[in-house]
């Protein structure tokens, strides 16, 4: 304790916060209840958790309750890519190779008509890799962006053969897709 002309100073507690009381104006320390405020914040990070795992749980249950997308049997509503859609693909996939220019594609049908901005196309081209263990058939998945139900531009996703090839073709599966369909 501090004693001053026209005040009196008390520090009593380090947690506490200072205020001025009575008419002498002395600055007085008041413990704050912090006991109640660790109540207050446990219970509002318990509560917000459970909103959490009730949020996941939602979702992953509205996620398998969405039907998977079925392959296409036959060529019913499949279309062959146009030689422009082909390049714009075949440039997409050219810099995952080694030697762009002796690759082989193979095709996979394309959805005659489709109704978003973009769809997922899968495929294979023999070509080599700059990895030598992925030389030969690699499949390879693409995002092509559609314009007029055409095909205006695509961006890899992956391109990967050899062992690995099995992990683009599940990945195609997501999709409904199967990239040992193309011919």
């Amino acid at each position: 304790m501090v004693k001053g002309r026209a005040f009196l100073v008390m520090k009593d507690n380090v947690k506490g916060m200072w205020s001025i009381t009575g008419t002498e104006h002395r600055l007085k320390e008041t413990a704050m209840p912090t006991r109640r405020f660790e109540q207050i914040a446990l219970a509002q990070i318990l509560v917000g958790g459970c909103v959490v795992v009730f949020g996941a749980c939602v979702l992953i249950e509205h996620a398998q309750a969405q039907p998977a997308p079925s392959p296409s049997t036959g060529s019913i509503g499949q279309r062959d890519l146009t030689p422009e859609e082909k390049k714009v693909i075949m440039d997409a996939v050219a810099p995952a190779l080694r030697n762009p220019g002796s690759a082989k594609y193979r095709w996979a049908n394309f959805p005659a008509v489709v109704a978003e901005d973009s769809v997922n196309y899968c495929a294979t081209v023999d070509a080599q890799s700059p990895y030598a263990a992925y030389n030969g058939r690699q499949a390879y998945i693409v995002k092509a962006q559609m314009s007029g139900n055409r095909v205006s531009s695509a961006v890899i996703g992956l391109v990967a053969g050899g062992k690995d090839f099995a992990i683009v073709t599940n990945m195609c599966a997501k999709y409904g897709l199967d990239p040992r369909n193309a011919n």
